[in-house]
């Protein structure tokens, strides 16, 4: 209608009229629009401070929130309260209910004796064999006698995993082994876990040390360990562990990734009872035999002439009789040694773990470790990468000591051309940590470049060889 319209149009100017009429005479839906667009001004003014003064936006906080309320409930217990205390008690009855589950030394000595008894004698191989008849027949004869903790060992997914031959069978030998395998693996997880103080499942030096302590009574050859030499005999085999467990040097090492690491296989090889079954040169290449750790402690306190705990660099010259060049050994310092306290070059000096890396580094250049350890020494620039010029640096120590002990001329080009042809890296200009992994001979490579009794093995290769074979064909 035309008065309305005047009307509103006369209301909207104002004219004639107080804000509290206004407020009244004005339509309800007007007065709503009017709020909310006055609330979005204020709203936006807010806004546009809030991304001037560089503040989080609102809607983080409730990311925030969660992520701090996730924090507090993966925090430590305190030592002593009742969470902590509810905590080792759960702990400890897990680990208690797995270790009930296990087979201990009479049942596998049972099931061995049941698996000798029911199984048939290949004529061809004389080897003791079962096909899967006779597998769940002995898997029913072992629950009786040992009780359904041996079951699982004998479900037919566990029969598919050893090779049968044409009639079907498995030898019980293999499969026997496997049982023992999986219960001291499983042994050996319950062990370190109850070790493992934070349940992280990750050991540190110290608790490694206690879990390889603890080992010592049932390892036959070091029984008769000097009481005095037990402590430096945890330390220097529990480095093992971490110097290949551990790769970024964070101090601790995972639990899954020691139990399938072969220095656990290596260390368990001292079970055999008789010292007599082992040669002198293979208790000397066990790391873990008590010949070998005083072997390096004898090392360690020989070169240390001034008897403060450290090696200078001058004293490790003196390691496998001088043979190492000067820039390896200063490299090795550069890379793997950590500056003294006071400062300054003189100041560094070598300790005891570092030694350790250092001979382990050394005694095992064909693993990934070993080689990643030398190609950080042997990358002078730290590009990641070896140029001919870097070799050629490299080798020109060596081929110094090679004519001072009275050796041959040899050029230091064909050594270079040598090692480019032996290492076939993807990119011809330079030679990278995995060229060397994927070539095989990363070692041989390694040690030409940094021992010149290194080299002079390579070069008398051949010769070697036939000094090896010549005793066994006599």
């Amino acid at each position: 209608m035309l008065w309305v319209r005047n009307l509103r149009r006369y209301i909207g100017s104002g004219a004639g009229l107080g804000s509290e009429a206004l407020m009244v005479i004005v339509p309800i839906p007007t007065a709503e629009l009017e709020t909310k667009r006055i609330l979005l001004d204020i709203f936006k003014e807010k806004q546009q401070k809030s991304a001037e003064a560089g503040t989080i936006p609102t809607f983080y906080k409730k990311a925030d929130h969660l992520r701090q309320l996730h924090v507090m409930n993966m925090r430590k217990p305190e030592e002593g309260s009742i969470s902590h205390r509810v905590q080792r008690l759960a702990k400890y009855r897990f680990l208690k209910k797995q270790s009930d589950l296990l087979l201990n030394a009479d049942d596998l000595d049972a099931m061995w004796v049941c698996l000798r008894e029911n199984c048939v004698i290949d004529d061809a191989t004389g080897a003791e064999k079962m096909n899967y008849e006779d597998f769940c027949h002995i898997a029913s004869v072992c629950t009786e006698q040992i009780g359904p903790k041996c079951r699982r060992f004998f479900s037919p997914s566990n029969f598919m995993k050893f090779e049968k031959d044409e009639s079907g069978r498995i030898a019980i030998l293999p499969f026997y082994l496997y049982v023992m395998r999986t219960v001291s693996l499983t042994q050996a997880r319950i062990d370190m876990s109850e070790l493992d103080e934070d349940s992280d499942g990750f050991l540190q030096p110290h608790e490694m040390e206690a879990y390889i302590r603890g080992l010592i009574p049932n390892l036959a050859q070091l029984r008769d360990m000097p009481a005095a030499f037990v402590q430096m005999y945890c330390r220097i085999a529990a480095h093992k562990f971490f110097f290949f467990c551990d790769p970024h040097r964070r101090g601790k090492a995972c639990i899954k990734k020691i139990l399938l690491s072969n220095c656990l296989q290596e260390l368990m090889e001292l079970h055999q009872e008789s010292e007599e079954e082992v040669t002198d040169t293979e208790q000397a290449e066990n790391w873990f035999s008590l010949t070998s750790a005083q072997r390096i402690c004898d090392m360690f306190l020989a070169l240390d002439k001034d008897m403060n705990g450290t090696l200078s660099k001058q004293e490790l010259r003196e390691y496998a009789d001088g043979t190492l060049t000067e820039i390896f050994i200063e490299r090795a310092f550069d890379e793997h040694v950590r500056r003294g306290k006071s400062g300054g070059g003189n100041a560094r000096e070598m300790d005891f773990e570092s030694f350790l890396d250092f001979v382990l580094a050394l005694e095992n250049k064909d693993t990934p470790e070993g080689l990643t350890y030398l190609f950080h020494c042997l990358d002078l620039h730290g590009r990641g990468f070896l140029t001919t010029a870097d070799i050629h640096t490299l080798f020109r120590d060596v081929h110094q000591k090679w004519i001072e002990g009275g050796n041959y001329e040899l050029c230091i080009e064909d050594v270079r051309d040598e090692i480019w042809d032996m290492v076939k890296p993807a990119d011809p200009l330079r030679i990278t940590l995995t060229d060397l992994l994927a070539c095989k001979q990363g070692g041989t490579v390694a040690s030409m470049l940094i021992d010149v009794r290194g080299f002079w093995a390579h070069d008398n290769r051949e010769n070697l060889l036939q000094e090896e074979e010549e005793p066994e064909e006599e």
